[in-house]
């Protein structure tokens, strides 16, 4: 067994006894073996964000929620192109004004200017909370060629009709020859047909109220706007990740996923929009993550119970008495299932920096122990738990219970700290969990030693204050050179300076 472990990945003994990783597929409901298209490769879509305010928690949790997927994907072996867009046009809010265009008119910007301030921040907070870059990241605007040209292809093939410059998607025709509009939702498509026509009069030029938009006309304000062949306007915010998947992944690729409150109508709608241009179901298997609460409710600016990414990281909230270090609230959103709802409270979240600290202490004491025993009176109950934690995320990424068997072996690990331990490792087996568990918490799920990386937080934040009053010493006497040389320095070591009105300021990368 030991000469095995030495030789071999804990999950590679794992395939051969034939585990598979398994994923709930919203589409049918219930968990299936996974099976890509290519094998050993792995095209995934996720939604992203639309760029008109900064990044809201619950958009942080989920984006982590898929970099956990994203990570054990790749320690699996796959190569995978992971696309997640930005939204920069098309979204509209309730009153029909587009999200970008509201706040180039809330902060007196363009609307480009929204879109990169805000994609900036999405960035910032992306980096903080350590999850890793997407393989491609398009945006709406760059794609609306692609957009266009799939809008003629529904059109072209009788699933769409034009009215007034707009062009809309058919759903009831769609619907009506089985191609299964609704089946991802649980939406029933008699439902749809049963709603009242009687108000079609305010329901613009559509013929049903569930018909959907994939092409707008805009109106003579509206400040973003393309020609096409039918007018003046805008795509649909469904087509656009209808368009951007295709174009980077292929009619279907493996994975698509985003948060639950976009099953509908934002993902039906892309599955009816690609079924209605090639006939095509775009992803095999779709993943959604479940929503965030507060305090045992939903999160509502209306009711003030809401709190901002920002606000858990310095403190400045009524509903937490601290503040938050990233990885500490990196560490509270994956220990919980990404299809389970998670609770943001003050005690949870003090609980869950009390535990990321106990798992970084854990790799330190680890790294400090030694064995030239063979074989050890702990082995088999270490082997056991490892194999189990491996299991747990290769059922349908499972992070909690991979982490509670993480905390089945952590004691054994302790008692090593006084040297005088009764139990003993052997000397393999030391070598595969000093491996697999520095792999699983590192690589897998993201989480470091911020102590390690941030050292005594005193001392380097009059460091930076001393180094950010040099540079501004320099460039005021132009000294542009010797300016840059100190930002690329700090840049080298990961420390991103912000010059703005108010002064310079830093911050980890």
């Amino acid at each position: 067994m030991t000469n095995e472990v030495m030789e071999k990945s804990i999950v590679a003994l794992l395939k051969e006894e034939g585990k598979s990783l398994t994923v709930y597929n919203s589409l049918n409901g219930k968990k299936e073996t996974f099976e890509p298209i290519n094998e050993g490769f792995i095209g995934m879509y996720i939604c992203g964000p639309t760029v008109y305010s900064d990044v809201h928690l619950g958009n942080c949790m989920t984006f982590t929620k898929f970099d956990l997927i994203y990570r054990y994907l790749l320690y699996l072996g796959y190569k995978v192109r992971y696309v997640r867009n930005i939204t920069d046009v098309g979204h509209l809010l309730d009153d029909g004004e587009d999200r970008i265009s509201k706040g180039a008119r809330i902060d007196k910007l363009e609307p480009m200017e929204v879109v990169q301030k805000y994609t900036n921040g999405f960035h910032d907070m992306m980096r903080i909370f350590n999850n890793k870059k997407p393989s491609i990241e398009p945006r709406a605007t760059a794609h609306i060629i692609e957009q266009i040209e799939m809008v003629q292809q529904i059109l072209d093939n009788g699933y769409a009709y034009e009215a007034n410059g707009s062009v809309y998607f058919d759903t009831i025709k769609f619907a009506k020859e089985g191609k299964g509009y609704g089946q991802l939702s649980g939406r029933k498509i008699d439902d749809l047909i049963a709603e009242s026509r009687d108000d079609l009069k305010n329901q613009g030029d559509k013929r049903h109220p569930s018909d959907f938009a994939i092409w707008m006309k805009a109106d003579e304000n509206h400040l973003m706007k393309w020609k096409s062949p039918w007018s003046l306007g805008f795509p649909g915010w469904h087509l656009e990740c209808s368009a951007m998947s295709t174009k980077y992944l292929g009619p279907t690729f493996d994975i698509h996923g985003g948060g639950n409150d976009l099953k509908f109508p934002h993902h039906e709608n892309e599955i009816a929009q690609n079924m209605g241009s090639c006939n095509c179901q775009p992803a095999n298997y779709w993943l959604h993550t479940n929503m965030l609460l507060m305090n045992g409710r939903k999160m509502s600016k209306s009711d003030g119970n809401t709190i901002t990414p920002t606000q858990l990281l310095t403190g400045n909230s009524e509903h937490i008495t601290q503040s938050f270090s990233p990885m500490a609230l990196r560490y509270f959103m994956l220990h919980s299932h990404y299809r389970s709802t998670l609770d943001l409270t003050n005690e949870g979240l003090i609980a869950a920096e009390k535990t990321y600290k106990r798992l970084m202490e854990t790799l330190e004491t680890l790294e400090q122990i030694n064995s030239s025993v063979v074989t050890g009176t702990e082995d088999e109950t270490i082997m056991k738990s490892l194999k189990e934690m491996h299991m747990h995320m290769m059922d349908d990424f499972n992070s909690p219970r991979a982490i509670a068997s993480i905390f089945e072996i952590i004691p054994k690990i302790n008692t090593h700290k006084s040297n005088d331990a009764k139990d003993t490792i052997g000397k393999d087996v030391l070598t595969s969990l000093k491996k697999e568990l520095s792999e699983m918490i590192i690589d897998v799920f993201g989480l470091y030693n911020e102590k390690e990386v941030n050292g005594d937080s005193n001392t380097v934040d009059g460091l930076m204050q001393l180094l950010i009053e040099l540079r501004a010493n320099v460039r005021a006497n132009k000294d542009w050179a010797s300016a840059d040389k100190i930002r690329d320095g700090l840049t080298g070591l990961k420390i991103k300076l912000k010059d703005g009105k108010d002064g310079t300021e830093w911050s980890y990368e």
